[in-house]
């Protein structure tokens, strides 16, 4: 598809993050004209650059902005009593009709180059189709995407409602443009032209390949009538998906028990759901979870646990008629199932590659589980269980006590670790790791007027020590009310090559919005030189990374406490920084390829390669102070917490492999054979295949979890990935990471791994990424066999 819009970058076991990328030095290019245009625009707004007078006062404003509310009110004032600069600087936003001039010139833009690539006969004119569809999609998803992310976080409707709008409208082209048989006509024409395709760098290359395989999977191939089926089948899915997710539940939504039946669970919470006698357990949330966690009967657990893993018969249903659509989606678009189909452009590129992955790191796994299994089941019965082994209500049940065992062996309250964690000390951390592995640094930059969308958000600047300003980061970090609580990193533009001829075009029309044609080719946003590409002008990775962190209440205390994190919220952090960094590193000159565009199976990997960062040593002692008497972190206190989470992680592998499996069955054609939808009891058939399979404890007859199973949905034949970029990343974090003399900040190996996997964005087969980082030249062509190996590292940490 021309606009390869990216989907919420989850991890496939908590809701995680979306994606994007840009940013650069001055507003300097190679004319003499561009350097007076850039100088006089400094005293208006100047973009960080590494000469500034003092590298040490940008790192002590870095934590002292996220961390002093007078700093950050006195730091935030600046320059807001100009002129409206618009949002992210994009000087069409100034106003909510903004959005609607904005999606109105960009529309023109697009059809402009639609007409011409549709005309295209010569060769020399051929050449050209990869890159102007490239920037066919760029321009779409410059007002999809920042309108997109506009609608979900500003706080004013009228802003909301324009910023929709325009999503809409240019949604409907979009969608228009990808069933045009003449983009893919063409495209496939110069393609198979000899001297076109020996023309084309290995980007326009790996461009084509995808938006030629995208069309494909529009069903622009195929005749008419199929075609128009292709959609109708299309738009069902999407109907039935969104249903299923929103209407998951329980077949018995309560349960009834007499309060004694509810022993170990919280008197309070049980007294909350007392009435006249009687407690009303509700099924499935935070209370199930408690009460299999905590009620001592077994009896009592068990029935909770049948109820709580037994959906509704009208989802399963739904699940089913989801399922048996796809199946027949695959079918008419010319593959077995649609996990091939979904699977064709992804590293693993087969159902069955997949599965030798999920096989293999089950066997690498299964000792790690039996030792759990082995200590549940001591517990169990030095505790007067019965002897009858690990059921599987008993799992949680145990593991609970077990971990509230070791914490009452520790002398500290588990946020005890949150001192040494003020938001602005991580970030701060951040920045110094960034500069040793990879010589960027994170530099506070004031906001002009109109430029964020709330008074909380921080603008930080990305700066190379050699390439100058390369991106732009607006941090949304703290908690408010409205704001979703789910951590996640947004590009709003992405790294593109811009052109001569596009600067050309805007200077032949000029617009007073801009100081400069240069300034209008990208709308007012960052845009800086690469010294990689030719000093060719570059528009920036812009980034908004959005948490949920609790604001500490005013203080008249001239010591006021900041935001301090808990060592999960830090690792969060870290895990969206890694998203950040690979839209920062991955500056490509075409927009499709950039940054996190990439393979499903291959996106989460720098952003799990992060957390590991989390709990280095050698990075702890970049940063970790206490707050208040910037005494040390005592890294043994990490220590235990690491290990302590991990004592059960096995069982949570365990988990994952199951469900990346499940994924797989019920994503095979087996769906093609089921009727009426398959009503939910064929899904439900799979389900206990699988569990009868994979699973170390046995799963009760009855049960049917897969109407919870929500991004059955939204990742559809792509579940394993999150357990194979685990694997991915524990192997670099080794055999890269772990066997310097350095360790976590070797900037030998931050090099390497710039190099090798940040920088190319998704304009290098993921393979050979992760070959070329790992220095193993066999992995480098892929295949069901290289899978297979990724699954015998298992995933360690």
């Amino acid at each position: 598809m021309l606009t390869r819009v990216p989907r919420p970058q989850q991890s496939w076991t908590c809701p995680k993050c979306l994606l994007h990328q840009q940013t650069r030095r001055r507003l300097v290019t190679s004319s003499k004209t561009r350097g007076a245009v850039a100088a006089a625009r400094v005293a208006d707004y100047e973009p960080a650059s590494h000469t500034s007078p003092s590298t040490t006062h940008d790192d002590r404003t870095l934590r002292q902005i996220f961390d002093s509310p007078s700093i950050w009110k006195e730091f935030s004032a600046k320059n807001k009593h100009g002129k409206n600069a618009g949002l992210f600087q994009n000087r069409y936003l100034t106003h909510p009709a903004g959005f609607q001039e904005f999606a109105s010139m960009t529309l023109a833009k697009c059809k402009k180059i639609v007409a011409a690539v549709l005309s295209y006969q010569k060769t020399s004119d051929l050449k050209r189709v990869a890159r102007d569809l490239d920037r066919l999609s760029d321009l779409l998803c410059r007002v999809i995407d920042l309108s997109d992310f506009v609608r979900s976080v500003h706080p004013d409707r009228k802003v909301v409602a324009a910023a929709t709008e325009a999503y809409g409208r240019m949604f409907e082209y979009m969608n228009i443009l990808n069933t045009t048989t003449g983009l893919n006509s063409q495209l496939k024409k110069a393609q198979a032209i000899p001297e076109v395709y020996a023309s084309w760098s290995e980007e326009e290359r790996t461009v084509a390949a995808i938006l030629i395989k995208d069309f494909s999977k529009s069903a622009i191939d195929l005749p008419e009538a199929e075609r128009k089926a292709f959609v109708d089948i299309s738009n069902e899915i999407a109907v039935v998906g969104n249903e299923f997710v929103e209407n998951m539940g329980a077949e018995k939504p309560t349960l009834s028990f007499e309060s004694s039946k509810l022993k170990g669970m919280d008197p309070l919470l049980v007294r909350q759901m007392t009435r006249w006698g009687s407690v009303t357990l509700p099924t499935v949330g935070m209370p199930a979870t408690i009460a299999l966690r905590t009620v001592e009967d077994a009896e009592t657990r068990r029935e909770i646990y049948m109820a709580n893993r037994t959906s509704s018969r009208d989802n399963l249903q739904r699940l089913g008629q989801m399922l048996k659509r796809r199946a027949e989606l695959a079918k008419l678009s010319g593959y077995e199932s649609y996990a091939h189909m979904t699977l064709t452009d992804k590293m693993a590129k087969s159902p069955e590659a997949v599965t030798s992955f999920l096989d293999a790191l089950a066997k690498e796994n299964a000792p790690r589980v039996k030792d759990e299994l082995s200590e549940l089941l001591r517990l169990k019965n030095s505790s007067g269980g019965a002897d009858d082994g690990i059921k599987a209500w008993d799992r949680d049940f145990y593991t609970a006590k077990l971990v509230s065992a070791q914490r009452l062996q520790g002398k500290r309250t588990p946020d005890f670790l949150s001192a040494y964690f003020s938001l602005g000390t991580v970030m701060q951390g951040l920045s110094r790791l960034f500069h040793r592995l990879y010589g960027l640094r994170l530099v506070p930059r004031e906001t002009l007027a109109g430029e964020t969308w709330n008074g909380d958000v921080r603008r930080l600047d990305v700066v190379d020590d050699v390439e100058g300003h390369v991106a732009v980061i607006y941090c949304d970090l703290f908690e408010r009310q409205g704001k979703s609580p789910n951590p996640a990193h947004f590009t709003l533009r992405c790294s593109r090559r811009i052109s001569e001829e596009e600067i050309r075009e805007e200077s032949e029309q000029p617009n007073s919005l801009f100081a400069s044609a240069e300034e209008a080719a990208n709308d007012g946003l960052a845009t800086n030189i690469n010294a990689r590409d030719g000093n060719a002008l570059y528009q920036l990775p812009t980034i908004a990374l959005i948490c949920d962190f609790a604001i500490p209440p005013p203080s008249s205390s001239a010591n006021h406490r900041p935001s301090l994190l808990s060592f999960r919220e830090v690792t969060t952090l870290f895990h969206e920084m890694g998203h950040a960094l690979h839209s920062i590193c991955g500056r490509t000159g075409m927009q499709n390829v950039s940054g996190t565009r990439c393979a499903t199976d291959f996106a989460e990997l720098p952003s799990v390669l992060m957390e590991n960062f989390a709990s280095a040593p050698e990075v702890l002692g970049l940063y970790a102070r206490h707050w208040e008497t910037d005494a040390v972190l005592d890294l043994t206190r990490i220590r235990e917490r690491v290990e302590a989470e991990r004592r059960m992680q096995g069982a949570e592998i365990e988990s994952q492999v199951l469900l990346g499996v499940l994924d797989q069955r019920l994503h095979s054609s087996v769906p093609m054979g089921w009727r009426d939808g398959g009503k939910g009891g064929e899904s439900t058939a799979v389900y206990q295949d699988v569990w009868r399979e994979y699973s170390s404890v046995s799963e009760p007859e009855g049960t049917s979890w897969q109407g919870f199973f929500g991004h059955l949905f939204g990742y559809g034949g792509t579940y394993y990935s999150y357990l194979f970029d685990r694997a991915i990343a524990g192997k670099i974090w080794q055999d890269v990471f772990q066997r310097s003399g350095m360790g976590a900040v070797d900037p030998e190996s931050g090099h390497r791994l710039r190099e090798e996997v940040l920088r190319h964005g998704g304009g290098r087969d993921g393979w050979r990424c992760v070959g070329g980082v790992l220095g193993d030249e066999r992995l480098s062509e892929g295949g069901a066999e290289a899978m297979k190996e990724v699954g015998r590292w298992g995933v360690h940490g």
